[in-house]
């Protein structure tokens, strides 16, 4: 897809959008599967199934897909498709990488210390780019980027989360 392309497909949509900015909202949704069996939940994505169970730190024999690691991925993803969006839309050849990092304490989640914070304390997010873009491009592709980035601007942004339970039987 080039420039034109991208304008043409999001052209209509950001007329949309800006005409009626309710249709802008649009609630995504993940269902899982707690079937009984094993300390695992199966997540249905778009075009498979895949299963999560507890990380090796925790128990786990390191067969399933650790959720951590499923965060990472998807900071991974939605920075690389964003990326490579703002690229496309600045008119820049754009390869290589993209790296999350995040260090966990693995006390917190175990309960094993009540100090130590479940969950990733901190996350890196590196880009490792083969392009003939200036410095002055880079800089505005990554700040794009990171301003675009829905699961980026979701982590740093803590946003507000609810928790509801209901129960059968």
């Amino acid at each position: 897809m080039d420039a034109t392309q991208l304008r043409d497909v999001q052209g209509p949509l950001k007329k949309q959008y800006r005409d009626d900015p309710g249709s802008a909202v649009v609630t995504l949704h993940a269902d899982g599967e707690l079937d009984g069996t094993g300390v695992a939940c199966r997540v249905r994505t778009a075009t498979a199934l895949a299963e999560a169970g507890l990380h090796p730190a925790t128990g786990g024999d390191g067969t399933q897909l650790c959720s951590g690691d499923m965060l990472l991925e998807a900071l991974v993803a939605c920075a690389g498709v964003t990326l490579r969006a703002v690229a496309t839309s600045m008119g820049l050849e754009v390869s290589g990488t993209v790296r999350a990092e995040g260090d966990l304490d693995f006390r917190g989640t175990l309960g094993v210390d009540k100090e130590a914070p479940v969950g990733f304390r901190d996350v890196r997010l590196s880009f490792a780019l083969d392009t003939t873009a200036d410095e002055e491009q880079v800089a505005s592709l990554v700040k794009l980027t990171e301003r675009y980035c829905v699961v980026l601007q979701t982590i740093k942004g803590n946003p507000h989360t609810e928790v509801a339970v209901t129960t059968a039987g």
